[in-house]
């Protein structure tokens, strides 16, 4: 680019950090394009196929006339209904669908535009290290601040909140949560969601909790939704999202629930800077929603077992995978002797055609671990695991 285009860009494009999942399919298209068969599980892209209900339910309102022109800003009225049922039904929460909630095109829309409604240049933003990578990204484009608090594996990957130095939490002005947790696989329990409420209380800052992989729970956690503690609503909001629960990812379909003036900011901030929640999109997600959930739990209980080949499979092999209680992702420890979790990466790639995510793509707690995807068949999840055994074994 010439000096004077250059020049034009703004400081905060120029600053932002780079998209790990972006070098991740990178990485794996040139193994590739280099001739070596290759089994990505580095991807956090659902494998499947929808319920044909929710297929059926797009498509017939694809042909609907009435949807051809632009929807409600802030969504459907049959869609918020739907979300407000699901919280009552599921969680036993009760939302206002016209003060409380708001369609999003997907959670990572949700995520960008909760902290561009409360972040001003120079503000904190608190998450727990391990972390979904956009937390940092988007804290970035709106200038503020980014801190971590750490989650380690003695403690089951969820945070001490109050170990935490108190002036964290006097700066804070927003903490993001994300359970079941991404890349780790912890599940939040009510202790947890009590704990951030009441400090949110004490020093004054917004909770968002990213519960993306809801209903995806397993191994005897239940799906537990920050809402449902007590005076949450004063100072919580979160996201919901439908890609994972129904397999949806491509279609691009989520909300915003929780506090009303946080909503009214959201909404303040999404009607300037987001592409509109697609009609046909809402209606299919409110079928989904107001369904008994049955698939959702067969896609838990997929998951699970697809976790349990990754971490049975392993065992023994000096790739050691942590326990996981949901979500989409085994978090196992780099063995010795490989030196940084890119490092492993690459290598993997290189010797055993496996391709995975290095944990310092989540953070400073992340390294020294990697995160592998269970979203591939079960076949094709048996043979990465025996590729990587071999590879392991050869050096022995």
């Amino acid at each position: 680019m010439p000096a004077h285009n250059a020049a034009l860009i703004s400081k905060r494009a120029a600053n932002l950090p780079g998209n790990p999942f972006a070098e991740a399919d990178a990485r794996a298209a040139a193994a590739i394009a280099a001739g070596q068969d290759v089994i990505d599980l580095s991807k956090g892209n659902p494998d499947g196929q929808p319920p044909v209900f929710v297929q059926d339910a797009l498509a017939a309102a694809a042909h609907d006339p009435a949807e051809f022109g632009y929807p409600p800003f802030d969504g459907l009225p049959q869609y918020l209904d739907a979300i407000a049922g699901w919280y009552e039904r599921q969680h036993g929460v009760a939302v206002d669908p016209a003060t409380e909630l708001l369609a999003t095109s997907g959670s990572s829309v949700g995520i960008a535009t909760v902290i561009q409604a409360l972040i001003d240049p120079g503000d904190t933003v608190v998450a727990v290290d391990p972390y979904y990578p956009q937390y940092e990204g988007s804290t970035a484009v709106a200038g503020g601040r980014f801190e971590t608090i750490p989650a380690s594996e003695s403690y089951g990957f969820l945070p001490d909140l109050d170990s935490a130095d108190p002036a964290l939490w006097t700066r804070a002005k927003l903490l993001i949560l994300n359970y079941p947790n991404n890349p780790t696989g912890a599940a939040a329990n009510p202790e947890l969601y009590a704990t951030a409420v009441r400090l949110a209380k004490q020093y004054g800052f917004v909770i968002l909790n990213d519960f993306a992989y809801a209903g995806l729970e397993f191994g005897g956690a239940r799906s537990l939704s920050i809402l449902e503690t007590p005076g949450a609503l004063d100072v919580a909001v979160e996201l919901g999202s439908l890609s994972k629960m129904y397999m949806v990812a491509g279609w691009r379909g989520g909300f915003i629930a929780g506090n009303a003036e946080v909503l009214a900011a959201a909404k303040a901030v999404h009607r300037q800077t987001a592409v509109l929640a697609s009609s046909v999109i809402q209606h299919a997600g409110a079928v989904a929603l107001n369904s008994d959930q049955f698939t959702v739990g067969e896609l838990a209980a997929q998951y699970q077992h697809r976790f349990e080949v990754v971490r049975d499979g392993l065992r023994g092999s000096g790739l050691e995978v942590a326990e996981s209680h949901g979500g989409l992702f085994a978090w196992a420890r780099v063995p010795q002797g490989h030196g940084t979790s890119a490092d492993f990466v690459g290598w993997l790639l290189h010797n055993a055609g496996v391709a995975l995510m290095p944990g310092s793509c989540f953070g400073k707690v992340g390294e020294g671990w990697v995160r592998i995807s269970l979203l591939k068949h079960t076949a094709d999840l048996y043979q990465a695991v025996a590729r990587v055994r071999r590879a392991l074994e050869s050096l022995r």
